[in-house]
């Protein structure tokens, strides 16, 4: 009986996630009539004036929110970086800081491990991802952001949680307060004025909402449906539940605002349109209906953050069918997305575009990464924990071979029009992307094989460490920290480039072509590309830049 109450509550949480999300599309669809003119302009009240003179701290000129966000997101993955370099080495090497224990600092392999997660997940990738998000959704729906002051204001008190999210990662209760619920606290106010700007903003949208524009709202607010549902059910007290959130908020927030961001990205980086809207949509109702395996195996993270006792995964047979069939399913939005992606990127005008490396890196990666990740679930939840061993790898790949190039390759993509200004160096930018691909592909690899033979050993119940082990494990962590020193270049590169990159005028910023219905023509093309971009005998094909020079005939 027991379990079929258990069941009962994993379907019931689902169920309302997923209504929360089918209302809410009803709601924007017909025209979001919960923001009239009077909730309008309370809203508008909430994010400007009534933060009173802190809200004159920050500039309100168009496309500064954005900026803010994404160059403390870079910042924030070089933190990430380096705490989790800390901690694949001292996973070897468990003295190698100890001599800062003098000044109270002692951390283990696992703390490290623990604050590289939540820094890179939470500061870098969230924070990338939010950035561009601001830029792209008034860019698609014909209007402004509702409130680039408020947007701007916001990033730092975003950061603000980001920062003590890391020191409760270190001690997770000081002075009798548990740091990590002061953090969460934080996350979900500055969480809930992002959803009221953009809320706002498409209540004062000019064009119909494109698919992207689709993915990346439904990702913004698939975080407070996750935390409704949760709560309303009580699963987030138990551990089935505190995993089923954390796979929601995988399948949610990450992957549909990833995957909008990236075809966005891809279309403008590469001048095509979109290769296929039918494969948006798939993407955008299969990361809603299914589960996506990224991520950690448990979800003990969900309990820390809310400041609860992390419960013990152990799912009946009939919980384990549901969420194995659904995160095998996710299988289908991930090929969508990963193949929309790639055909938008092939044949590219600007092949040599910032970005754009990152960005196919991350494609590559993401369905092998995808298929481990599925495998180390599938063995949790069924209880059978044979592949265990290997989870934390995996795990570190899902975030470092695909989420991070794929935000930052997004970044780098939409820098010029977020910015104004390219990039201080090119040739920097390259530096730094060859230097990430072999440290997260190497480098992960060599720690993957190293888990697997500390693994083939405790099952055949040999006591002795295998010297070959150890020896790649350090070869992994001395590779991986190349990563680190990337994320530093890509740092300096783009904070030097506010001041010292090329000014991007008008007349050469890169539109991007969403819909087939009309196709702007960044740069010089074939009629055959603009055909294979899903363009018609009616299609309306749009110069980006405009000049009142003489025209010339068009070669055909």
């Amino acid at each position: 009986m027991s379990e079929v109450i258990v069941m009962s509550e994993i379907l019931t949480t689902l169920a309302i996630f997923w209504l929360s999300a089918l209302i809410f599309y009803i709601l924007v669809h017909r025209g979001l009539w919960i923001f009239s003119d009077v909730a309008r302009t309370m809203g508008m009240f909430m994010l400007e004036k009534a933060l009173g003179p802190g809200i004159d701290l920050v500039e309100g000129r168009s496309g500064s929110a954005a900026r803010a966000w994404i160059m403390q997101s870079v910042l924030w993955m070089m933190v990430g970086g380096l705490f989790t370099f800390e901690g694949m080495w001292l996973a070897h090497d468990p003295t190698a800081l100890h001599s800062l224990g003098a000044w109270g600092y002692d951390p283990t392999a696992e703390t490290l491990a623990a604050t590289g997660k939540a820094v890179t997940a939470f500061g870098g990738i969230s924070m990338a991802l939010i950035g561009c998000g601001l830029h792209i959704l008034p860019k698609l729906l014909g209007t402004e952001l509702a409130s680039e002051r408020n947007g701007t204001l916001v990033s730092f008190l975003y950061s603000g949680g980001v920062f003590v999210t890391l020191i409760g990662s270190h001690d997770p209760v000081i002075l009798g307060f548990k740091v990590l619920v002061i953090g969460t606290g934080i996350h979900i106010l500055a969480m809930t004025a992002i959803v009221i700007n953009q809320l706002i903003t498409v209540a004062s949208r000019a064009d119909s909402i494109p698919m992207p524009a689709w993915l990346i709202l439904l990702g913004l607010m698939s975080e407070s449906f996750n935390i409704i549902a949760g709560i309303s059910t009580g699963t987030i007290e138990d551990g089935n539940g505190q995993w089923l959130m954390y796979r929601l908020q995988g399948s949610g927030f990450f992957f549909l605002s990833l995957s909008g961001i990236v075809l966005y990205a891809s279309s403008v980086a590469s001048g095509n349109a979109l290769w296929s809207r039918t494969l948006v949509g798939a993407t955008l109702l299969g990361g809603l209906f299914t589960l996506n395996p990224f991520g950690a195996n448990h979800g003990t993270l969900v309990a820390d953050l809310f400041g609860l006792d992390a419960g013990e995964l152990a799912m009946s047979t009939n919980d384990t069918v549901i969420v194995t069939f659904l995160m095998a399913l996710a299988s289908v939005p991930v090929i969508a997305f990963v193949a929309n992606a790639m055909l938008t990127i092939r044949d590219s005008s600007s092949p040599g575009t910032a970005g754009l490396a990152e960005i196919n890196l991350g494609l590559l990666a993401m369905i092998p990464v995808f298929i481990g990740s599925l495998f180390v679930q599938t063995d949790a939840v069924s209880g059978t924990n044979a592949i265990s061993g290997l989870s934390w790898t995996i795990e570190e790949m899902s975030r470092w071979a695909v989420l991070v190039p794929l935000s930052l390759g997004s970044v780098l993509a939409l820098y010029p029009s977020i910015t104004g200004r390219q990039l201080a160096s090119a040739e920097r930018a390259r530096t730094a992307f060859w230097l990430m691909g072999a440290a997260v592909l190497l480098g992960l690899m060599l720690n993957l094989t190293s888990s697997a033979i500390d693994m083939a050993l405790l099952d055949a119940g040999v006591e002795d460490s295998s010297s070959l082990s150890h020896e790649l494990s350090v070869a992994a962590s001395v590779i991986f920290y190349f990563a680190v020193v990337a994320m530093i270049l890509h740092c300096l590169n783009m904070v030097s480039g506010l001041f010292r990159g090329e000014i991007v005028g008008e007349d050469t910023e890169v539109a991007s072509s969403i819909e087939i219905e009309t196709y702007n023509l960044a740069s010089a093309t074939s009629v055959s590309r603009i055909l294979a971009s899903g363009a018609g005998m009616d299609t309306m094909v749009v110069p980006v830049g405009e000049s009142d020079e003489k025209g010339s005939a068009t070669d055909l």
